[in-house]
């Protein structure tokens, strides 16, 4: 990928661009208190569209390019420099599909055999039964083996909104298909898509940090705690990574994530703790009192019940850049709820869109996940943009997002322009160079989605197994 000043100002800035890009880089960038001058630094490159009846590249190319701005501001601040920012439409779409590509090998499946969109008596549902206990919700309701056949005509008796309403009730994760208008007037439609696209409390100063942050490696040092699983957290880690920060995930015992963990936790170091044990516990709140960063996806109520509310956070570390996300929301009856993905674009009418738009029989979700993906890098613009306000005030931060507001924003743009040409078909010249020695076997990665110019974007630890690292610093 080219990088060069001359490159990147031959581009069109993203102030002055009329595209959809452009405006969801300046939405994202109102959202973390970036002054707008800086996006006169951020250009969009590169050609390409996934086939989407919403700009799903534009969206990619512009949560990408957030968070590269956000790292050339934090490289600003800290040295008087300020670097220029590429971001690629075709890397960026291919890093919100799959980033990894084996090379002998091939990744374990992505879905549960059970999991997928059922013919409800009144319309469609999605069944999430990847995690052995979701899956077991929905089995007990339904009355049925994990069998896709037998699934398949226990749903065909119920109404769709019902079955959603019982394995959520028991546990499970499940979502009726709705249409945009449908979910506008819906009590968590109406309460989602009134909230700001990051909810961001600046919190009472504390000392300011002794960071030595370098222009060619600006996150080296920062130790961020990583409380997250499939799949926006962790994409947001996987993106401080590449600028050097030292990434600790942390999964309970006897976790595993087989489909999407090679390809998420490149540059991490992977610990289990039991929070159920006093001791374990322990062990956490003296990691998240040595953190500069928390990112985590619990739900609310969850960390609070291990005696860790954002109150008992902010006395452990009152510096803290405490970044969180939420499936349905932080307001309204669904708040709380379990969701992912695959479920916030049945809720919230995106596949219903594309089913309908483009004729087809079945539900029409978007080519990749871009919700998670999408939220995952403006996790990772947040969790940046709080470094910078800690470093020049000392003041930490709390910062919600969630998955339903990211669907507000990709569906509210409308449709795909039509003018764009696809994707072009995978690459040689699309990956990067180097072999990376995964702990599943050798593999090549896409290359970096985003120019940070004088910063390049790298990972120095190759994607291993979960729970393979002391949980420790």
């Amino acid at each position: 990928m080219p990088n060069s000043e001359d490159t990147l100002l031959v581009a069109k800035p993203a102030a002055n661009d009329p595209s959809t890009a452009a405006g969801f880089a300046r939405e994202i960038w109102r959202s973390v208190n970036g002054h707008p001058g800086s996006l006169e630094r951020l250009a969009f490159t590169g050609s390409g569209n996934l086939p989407s009846v919403f700009p799903v590249t534009d969206l990619a190319t512009a949560a990408v390019g957030a968070a590269g701005l956000a790292m050339a501001d934090l490289i600003h601040a800290a040295s008087g420099q300020a670097p220029l920012v590429e971001a690629d439409r075709r890397l960026a779409s291919l890093w919100f599909g799959i980033s990894l590509r084996p090379q002998g090998w091939e990744l374990p499946a992505q879905w549960d055999a059970v999991a997928g969109d059922y013919q409800a008596a009144d319309g469609w549902i999605r069944l999430h039964t990847n995690a052995p206990h979701h899956r077991e919700a929905a089995l007990r309701v339904l009355g049925v083996p994990a069998d896709k056949a037998a699934v398949a005509r226990a749903v065909s008796g119920w109404q769709a909104g019902a079955l959603e309403a019982a394995i959520v009730e028991n546990g499970g994760c499940a979502a009726a298909m709705r249409s945009v208008a449908a979910w506008a007037t819906h009590p968590q439609g109406m309460a989602v898509n009134s909230e700001p696209l990051l909810h961001w409390t600046t919190c009472d100063a504390a000392p300011r940090p002794d960071w030595a942050i370098v222009r060619e490696r600006p996150l080296r040092g920062i130790r961020v705690l990583d409380l997250t699983r499939i799949l926006a957290g962790p994409v947001a880690t996987r993106f401080l990574a590449g600028f050097g920060a030292h990434v600790l995930r942390i999964d309970p015992p006897g976790w595993e994530e087989p489909g999407t963990v090679p390809d998420v936790v490149l540059g991490k170091r992977c610990a289990r703790l039991d929070l159920k044990s006093a001791a374990d516990r322990q062990a956490l709140e003296r990691l998240l009192g040595q953190a500069d960063v928390l990112v985590h996806g619990y739900r609310p109520e969850a960390l609070a019940r291990l005696g860790l509310d954002p109150r008992r956070r902010r006395e452990i570390n009152p510096g803290l850049v405490d970044v969180s996300l939420d499936a349905y929301g932080w307001s309204g009856p669904w708040k709380g709820r379990r969701g992912f993905d695959s479920l916030v674009q049945m809720s919230t009418g995106i596949a219903e869109a594309g089913m309908r738009i483009r004729g087809l029989d079945r539900p029409g979700p978007l080519p990749v996940q871009a919700i998670d993906h999408a939220t995952g890098y403006l996790m990772a613009t947040a969790v940046v943009r709080g470094l910078a306000q800690r470093l020049a005030t000392g003041a930490g931060c709390e910062v919600r997002a969630s998955l339903a507001r990211t669907a507000h924003l990709l569906a509210g743009a409308g449709s795909a322009r039509e003018e764009l040409p696809p994707l072009a078909a995978n690459a040689p010249a699309d990956l990067a160079d180097a072999i990376e020695a995964t702990a599943w076997g050798p593999a090549r990665r896409v290359r970096a989605p985003a120019v940070v110019q004088g910063a390049p974007m790298h990972w120095e630890r190759p994607a291993g197994r979960l729970g393979t690292s002391p949980a420790q610093w």
